[in-house]
């Protein structure tokens, strides 16, 4: 519709338009105010003189907020318009606001009106609740008196406009309930899927510890585990899902259980990070993860790992010298297109190694690698148990109850043993050298050892059978080198060989019929657990454990 065609019917633009006709020219050439024709005819039609002569009284009385006037440095009421009677009642004039005004007091007020009065300048505060349940936002402006009164010296008067947000503050509150509502659910998952007790390895003292955001942070994905993956070997892990609330918490459960399926499969730990990089992409292909996977193993006194654009590892030697493991990082999870590779750190004996999340060392006046020195040195100094280390850590940070983001801490420590307790833990090898005849050599190996460790009968016999088995599967399917490692731990017996055939052997049901293959199921039947897995050289580990009988 065309509306130009249609404007000249107006009233007032015929007028307009006539009144130029008459008088030619704009305003500014015939030297009028160029105030415009709709106002001008306003103030043309309204009697004379009525909006200088409207009284103030009259306007105050007819608004619905609440006005008040005090005057003087006892702020005397000396005006309440009708909606502060309807309000919080009538109030007597000349008497002090302290007596006469109590609901200002309530709300906190009345030092307020002092510190108008005197700097001469206007102060707000926001939402106060009233008594009677109300909520009002109160703007309190010096004014100049009658009566002469200068600015500034303590004998003028304080105008107190009120007005009335309750819908505002109610609907304020609800959000925020609904908030906190929200929050409270997302920690619980958080805590739910976080590991509610840490698994305990034999050669390992693990703690960890979880503080989510404050109050005003939304809670995060952080997740740590440890798993125990057979043979003395333990996995550790730590992520960090880059989101925030129920969402991030549910994909980090999803990563964490995938993680220990994968663990299970006891593939080395870029290869974990491999499949959880395919996942996270599934899972959500707008959120990503940071992730550090680590195995250790008490034979080799080392902590290999990978990472997926991670903090670095931190490790302090019993010496206290600190050692980061940097090197090699890749990209977080979900972005794809990488092929992830495992690095390895020396952890031996007395050494102490620390796995966190950005929240430790992260803050938004500095740069993470100053967040990360200063770690560095507060692990320096952090001695005593796994927990004492994660607390003293968190403080040395200053993490409070209202930090800003969620920390997840996971301290492990390789304790140095000496005299009784060193004895509850041996090792001892033998390289299978030669053909079949490294069975029997085996044999009476396995027949030594267990009897020096002096091994109840039974256990003796149970672990003599299944190294028999486990080096004549190795002699029958594997090739050298070949090796038969005993171990023992305060808590278990543990027997394992290796060769060079990455072959992994895996458990049947032999016929009646069939001379071989019943080897494996020897084992598992006699053994606590029993498993196999790649070794990174090439070629593949076989393992069984028996647990020793509580003294």
């Amino acid at each position: 519709m065309n509306f130009t065609r249609w404007s000249a019917r107006l009233p007032g633009t015929q007028r307009r338009a006539a009144a130029r006709t008459e008088t030619g020219g704009s305003p500014a050439q015939r030297g009028e105010s160029s105030v415009p024709a709709a106002r001008a005819e306003h103030l043309a039609d309204a009697p004379a003189g009525v909006v200088d002569e409207l009284p103030a009284r009259e306007v105050l009385d007819s608004i619905p907020a609440l006005v008040a006037l005090v005057r003087g440095p006892d702020h005397r009421v000396a005006y309440t318009n009708d909606a502060y009677a309807a309000a919080f009642g009538a109030r007597p004039l000349g008497a002090p606001a302290r007596e006469a005004l109590p609901e200002l007091e309530a709300v906190g007020l009345l030092p307020l009106l002092d510190q108008v009065l005197r700097s001469a300048r206007p102060r707000t505060v926001k939402s106060r609740k009233a008594p009677g349940g109300r909520s009002y936002t109160f703007t309190c402006t010096p004014v100049a008196l009658p009566f002469g009164a200068a600015a500034g010296d303590g004998s003028g008067g304080v105008l107190v406009f009120a007005a009335d947000v309750t819908d505002h503050a109610e609907a304020a509150e609800r959000l925020r309930a609904s908030e906190r509502s929200q929050r409270e659910t997302a920690v619980t998952l958080q805590r739910s899927l976080l590991p509610q007790e840490l698994e305990q390895p034999d050669d390992l003292r693990i703690a960890a510890t979880y503080q989510p955001g404050g109050t005003d942070a939304a809670v995060g994905g952080d997740w740590y585990d440890v798993i125990t993956l057979g043979g003395g070997r333990t996995a550790l892990v730590i992520g960090d899902v880059m989101g925030r609330g129920v969402r991030a918490a549910a994909v980090m459960g999803q990563l964490r259980t995938a993680v220990r399926a994968y663990a299970r499969l006891d593939l080395p730990p870029h290869e974990v990070l491999q499949l959880l990089d395919g996942l996270a992409a599934e899972i959500d292909a707008s959120q990503i993860a940071t992730c550090v996977y680590a195995v250790h193993d008490p034979n080799e006194g080392s902590l290999t790992y990978a990472s997926a654009g991670h903090l670095p590892i931190l490790v302090r030697a019993e010496n206290g010298t600190i050692h980061r493991a940097e090197e090699p990082t890749g990209p977080p999870l979900g972005t794809g297109g990488w092929l992830h590779a495992s690095g390895s750190v020396p952890l031996g004996p007395g050494s102490t190694a620390v796995l966190y999340t950005d929240g430790l060392v992260e803050r938004r006046s500095e740069d993470i690698d100053e967040g990360v020195a200063a770690l560095e040195r507060a692990l320096a100094g952090a001695t005593g148990t796994p927990q004492v280390v994660c607390d003293r850590l968190i403080r040395a940070l200053g993490v409070t109850a209202d930090h800003d983001d969620d920390v997840a801490v996971l301290v492990l420590q390789q304790p140095s043993r000496t005299g009784v307790h060193a004895e509850l833990f041996r090792n001892a090898a033998l390289e299978l050298l030669g053909g079949v005849e490294a069975a029997p050599r085996a044999r009476a190996f396995a027949t030594g050892v267990l009897a020096s460790w002096r091994f109840p009968p039974d256990l003796h016999d149970l672990g003599v059978l299944a190294a028999s088995e486990l080096v004549a599967n190795s002699l029958q399917h594997g090739t050298p080198p070949m090796r038969l490692r005993l171990r023992r731990t305060d808590r278990r017996l543990i027997i394992e060989v290796t060769d060079g055939d990455d072959h992994l052997p895996r458990r049947r049901r032999a016929e009646p019929a069939d001379e071989a293959g019943r080897g494996i199921a020897i084992v598992a039947t006699i053994a606590s657990s029993w498993g196999a897995r790649r070794t990174p050289g090439g070629g593949k580990a076989v393992w069984c454990e028996f647990a020793l009988p509580r003294a």
